[in-house]
């Protein structure tokens, strides 16, 4: 994922048709649902339920259509019920997801909070993952760079990035290497999908993701 917070499709792994565009894309750059025994729709945050795998793009209107235009039966082949807040729903989950992980990148030693903290392991080459909190001032964000072939994460807000790292507010954070990073970056940029709107902005906020 680039500073633009968009799923970077990956060349190997196995492929899903996303139900509402038709297009084809790695499973980990997919939202899997399945149908409870109850007919409703269940977002599959962690891709661990039983049951057929239904593959939704993470962006917004990708969802909206799939919902509201009766995608989700057609492609289940039976009647569903899908939830008048799913897309809010999805977002939840897919934020508490990022969240956790990174609270454990932070316990195994893979994560560090702060400014001085962050430069230091920029400066050091450790940092892989540079994350900034959405609603942190900008200038003070602009004083620290992706590390090189790197990547950046910019969607979670500093109270969410404090639930993370058992703070308050956290508008700097890192992430060194490892599968663990690997998954924190896929799943960020759902998250980055489903909050931004035309022209890159935060639709809660109202400014710039990067």
């Amino acid at each position: 994922m680039g500073r633009g917070g968009h799923p970077k499709d990956r060349a190997d792994g196995p492929e899903r048709k996303c139900i509402a565009t038709g297009e084809l894309h790695p499973k980990s750059a997919l939202v899997r649902f399945v149908i409870g025994p109850d007919g409703s729709v269940v977002p599959d945050i962690a891709a661990k339920l039983p049951g057929r795998g239904i593959y939704v793009l993470p962006i917004r209107a990708a969802l909206e259509r799939a919902a509201g235009k009766g995608l989700f039966a057609r492609a289940a082949k039976q009647p569903v019920s899908v939830p008048e807040d799913l897309v809010d729903r999805v977002e939840a989950l897919i934020a508490r997801r990022v969240i956790e992980l990174i609270s454990l990148a932070r316990k195994g030693g893979g994560a560090v909070a702060g400014y001085e903290k962050v430069k230091d392991w920029l400066v050091k080459d450790r940092a892989k993952v540079l994350i900034q909190a959405s609603d942190g001032s900008e200038r003070g964000k602009s004083k620290l760079s992706t590390p090189q072939n790197g990547s950046f994460i910019g969607c979670l807000t500093a109270g969410e990035l404090g639930l993370a790292f058992g703070r308050e507010n956290v508008i700097h954070g890192a992430l060194a290497g490892g599968g663990l990073t690997e998954r924190v970056v896929d799943e960020a940029a759902k998250l980055a999908g489903l909050r931004e709107k035309d022209g890159g902005t935060d639709r809660r906020k109202g400014t710039k993701t990067r």
